[in-house]
């Protein structure tokens, strides 16, 4: 059954329970840490993603972080800035961010739902969608200009190669 086909009582259905379902419909693996914030764990061609959404009453927003671990030399974390401001310039839904601390690369989404809108399980579906696919493009720039000590244009041919290849 397509998410779209799924019916839903919206009347006071809480967004994470809507991610709930699209998991337990996907068979993805979850973690349901609090009645507003859910995790997973997504498999990629690269690495493992993990993935947390969590329902911000304050600003009513869906926030989606998919994160994973990265750890460049010392050396190279101006070059890995540089191309992250360079990625973030090319992501027109969500952003990049590295978290030195925890040496966890994220990128961040929020859907604002004001007024009472709620989210559909196809956008939210999209949303986690887009988030892996876009951790999946970028992956191998930021490693060849971290490890791979490549320039920053050879390697953002790479991922633009890399999206243009799947279309």
């Amino acid at each position: 059954m397509a998410l779209s086909n799924h019916a839903y009582d919206f009347e006071d259905l809480h967004p994470i329970d809507i991610v709930e379902d699209i998991a337990t419909h996907q068979e993805w693996q979850f973690d349901r840490i609090a009645d507003d914030q859910i995790s997973m764990e997504m498999a990629g061609q690269w690495r493992s993603y993990s993935i947390t959404l969590a329902w911000c009453e304050a600003d009513q927003t869906l926030r989606l972080i998919c994160s994973f671990e990265m750890d460049p030399p010392a050396h190279r974390m101006p070059a890995l800035y540089e191309a992250l401001n360079a990625v973030n310039d090319m992501c027109w839904a969500g952003s990049f961010t590295y978290w030195g601390a925890e040496r966890l690369m994220a990128y961040r989404y929020g859907l604002i739902l004001s007024n009472a809108q709620m989210a559909t399980p196809d956008q939210i579906d999209t949303m986690i969608s887009a988030a892996v696919m876009s951790a999946e493009r970028y992956y191998p720039a930021f490693q060849m200009v971290t490890w791979g000590e490549k320039d920053l244009e050879t390697a953002l041919k790479v991922a633009i190669a890399e999206a243009h290849g799947h279309a």
